[in-house]
């Protein structure tokens, strides 16, 4: 049903990545979907989302977030969770579980070295070109060293055509950006996102970060993707420290 994620995270930040096995959707959204925005029966997606909260002995209900590709990122305190639109969220309570929820985009979890904070990202072509790892980094308030990231499944580089526009988004702010880019067709480049979020990290500071590389396109038995099949479920990355 999910991932382990393998980062250097302290003793006591647990984290997952749910896989699209195990629930009990219907196609187009089989089986574990857990977004409950894609179209499919809510009280399916309230069951899988059972599921995983029982199968990860979550501390607490997740902070399912309403995922826009921006950069604003929320804290999660005491209270509910916030219901403007985000893209990342952080905390430093034990049993509060930092979400996002993709199907091709990266997903991106962080944790504060010495276990006082972690926090996760969703990282699609726009959010990343406008700073949302960036943004989340701020937002916690830690020197950017005493931190850790994992970079969960994503479409791959050999199945992530985009257009000049997409390239020409992240080579104005970064001229090595180029090398996450090889040509394709005419006016088309296969992108690298992993290889694009790795050098915003490492220029924000980060020196620990994990990438997990599998392709979520590549791999339709596991992952959900919305590239290779339009309207489909969502998968969730998850983070949170031992209550």
């Amino acid at each position: 049903m999910w991932i382990t994620p393998q980062w250097s995270a302290p003793a006591g930040v647990q984290a997952a990545f749910t896989l699209r096995v195990g629930g009990v959707s219907v196609a187009p959204f089989d089986s574990l979907n857990l977004g409950a925005h894609v179209g499919d029966d809510p009280l399916r997606v309230a069951e899988n989302r059972r599921r995983v909260a029982q199968g990860l002995a979550l501390p607490s209900t997740p902070a399912w977030l309403q995922q826009v590709h921006g950069v604003a990122i929320h804290e999660l305190g005491d209270g509910a969770v916030p219901r403007a639109p985000a893209d990342g969220a952080f905390t430093r309570l034990r049993g509060r579980v930092c979400t996002v929820m993709v199907a091709d985009c990266l997903p991106v979890l962080f944790a504060a070295r010495d276990g006082s904070a972690v926090g996760a990202a969703h990282a699609g072509w726009r959010g990343l070109a406008a700073g949302v790892l960036e943004a989340t980094v701020a937002a916690m308030g830690l020197p950017p060293r005493d931190l850790v990231a994992w970079l969960g499944p994503s479409i791959g580089p050999q199945h992530f055509e985009v257009g000049e526009d997409v390239q020409s988004a992240f080579v104005a702010q970064d001229a090595g950006a180029a090398h996450a880019f090889r040509p394709g067709r005419t006016g088309h480049w296969w992108c690298d996102l992993p290889q694009l979020a790795v050098r915003r990290l490492s220029a924000a500071g980060l020196d620990a970060i994990a990438v997990d590389g599998r392709c979520t396109f590549a791999d339709r038995e596991r992952f959900f993707s919305h590239r290779r099949d339009g309207q489909c479920g969502r998968m969730a990355a998850l983070v949170w420290m031992a209550a």
